[in-house]
């Protein structure tokens, strides 16, 4: 199947799917959190794909290959994409059952957290186009450390943070929240383990990794 016609599959799955993972545990339709949540997750998502489309297809091509090698990998992805999926439902209940206060700021917010997310994934993406959805060397990669690269080791990492924290907020919950938090140490080993592979399997890695102190956060990791 072509790049163009798995694109539109995955779309027109994941769309239904996404609906009812917020909208039956939500109980109603009439949740303007959950529509304008679903509107700004696939709008960033439509344009960052459009744009790569047309500027480099082949980073489509890595990034809709998701199968990986390392045990540990397939543990932490497992666990990381369990965390994502659940987070939407627990928030949705937590519409229908008013535990969190009704805040329309911290809708906004959140939707203002996922855009930005998406934006340093879009970032990231334009800077390296060898930014796998699994941690590999391709034939002819090399290390960037230009752009936000220059700045940390891991901003695709630190977009992924942004963009989940944001979820919850743009269902306006707070208590799910509490799925957000186990991601860290779940990023943390999994940077860890992608690093030792690096060291050993990219030419350049370890002169990048002591040019470039900082993993996530400049001045704390």
């Amino acid at each position: 199947m072509s790049l163009k016609k798995r694109l539109l599959l995955n779309t027109l799955l994941a769309l239904p799917a996404l609906w009812l993972l917020i909208f039956l545990p939500a109980g109603t339709v009439d949740y303007w959190q959950g529509w304008v949540f679903l509107a700004v997750l696939f709008g960033s998502g439509a344009l960052t794909t459009l744009y790569f489309w047309r500027r480099d297809p082949a980073l489509l091509e890595r990034r809709a290959r998701i199968a990986e090698k390392e045990p540990a990998q397939k543990v932490i992805v497992s666990l990381l994409y369990g965390l994502f999926l659940a987070t939407m439902p627990l928030a949705a209940f937590d519409h229908r059952m008013h535990w969190s206060a009704n805040i329309p700021a911290l809708a906004i917010l959140g939707d203002a957290l996922v855009i930005l997310g998406s934006s340093v994934y879009f970032l990231v993406f334009r800077e390296n186009s060898f930014a796998a959805s699994t941690i590999q060397v391709a034939v002819g990669q090399r290390v960037i450390s230009t752009g936000p690269y220059a700045v940390v080791r891991h901003p695709l990492y630190v977009g992924l943070l942004i963009f989940v924290s944001g979820i919850p907020l743009a269902l306006g919950s707070y208590w799910a929240l509490v799925l957000v938090a186990p991601v860290v140490p779940l990023i943390v080993w999994r940077l860890q383990n992608e690093e030792a592979f690096l060291v050993k399997n990219l030419s350049g890695y370890e002169q990048y990794r002591a040019a470039v102190r900082w993993r996530l956060i400049p001045g704390v990791f």
